[in-house]
């Protein structure tokens, strides 16, 4: 099979193979994906409807009908659909992930690290979960879960700079500024921008 040398490219055969099979949820998904790179979301969400009435446990099309909504900032949007994506698929970590996200945004700390926790149960390897369950932990005064769960995070991948900025706001709340400058100077380096109000306090600790 030919690879598609662009994004319009991918659309038009992804187009094709709808035209061809339009009872085939994965073609309309495939479409809409191509769709979402060139920001037709419109089209898109009018796809990825397409493709849940033709495969209903298609989890990864309520995912991105849930990005649309992100998109729109409808966050109740979103957390309707992720929960659709784990309905369909228990176990899916991806909306786990997701819906812990949402809950942190609308403040539902304590839902937050339930979900967060049930996509890492998944998938140990989802660094996103991590650094969001970690900022969890913090909201709650956690701090050392909080610093725990960030260094698993970096654990994954060193250069994941949301850890190291996680790990300089825990660490002050700490008092360990040491650490606290180490992680701010790697988060800098990854092109991470630490808060201007951490980077002044951190200056008084320099030696």
């Amino acid at each position: 099979m030919k690879k598609a040398k662009d994004v319009h490219e991918f659309i038009e055969e992804q187009r094709g193979a709808v035209a061809s099979n339009p009872e085939c949820g994965t073609s309309h998904y495939n479409l809409a994906v191509g769709l979402m790179g060139i920001k037709e979301y419109d089209e898109a969400e009018k796809e990825l409807r397409d493709a849940v009435a033709c495969s209903p446990t298609l989890a990864e099309a309520y995912v991105l009908l849930g990005g649309i909504c992100l998109n729109k900032n409808d966050l109740d949007g979103c957390l309707h659909y992720n929960k659709q994506a784990t309905s369909v698929r228990p176990g899916f970590s991806v909306g786990y992930g997701n819906i812990g996200f949402i809950q942190f945004q609308q403040g539902k700390i304590d839902e937050a690290v339930e979900s967060l926790e049930k996509a890492l149960k998944y998938n140990p390897m989802f660094i996103q979960a991590y650094t969001t369950l970690a900022n969890a932990y913090l909201m709650k005064g956690q701090i050392d879960k909080s610093i725990e769960l960030n260094l698993k995070a970096i654990d994954l991948d060193e250069s994941f700079p949301i850890a190291h900025n996680n790990l300089v706001i825990a660490l002050v709340e700490k008092g360990d500024f040491k650490k606290a400058i180490e992680h701010a100077d790697k988060s800098v380096t990854l092109g991470y921008e630490v808060s201007e109000e951490i980077l002044n306090l951190l200056k008084k600790h320099r030696i």
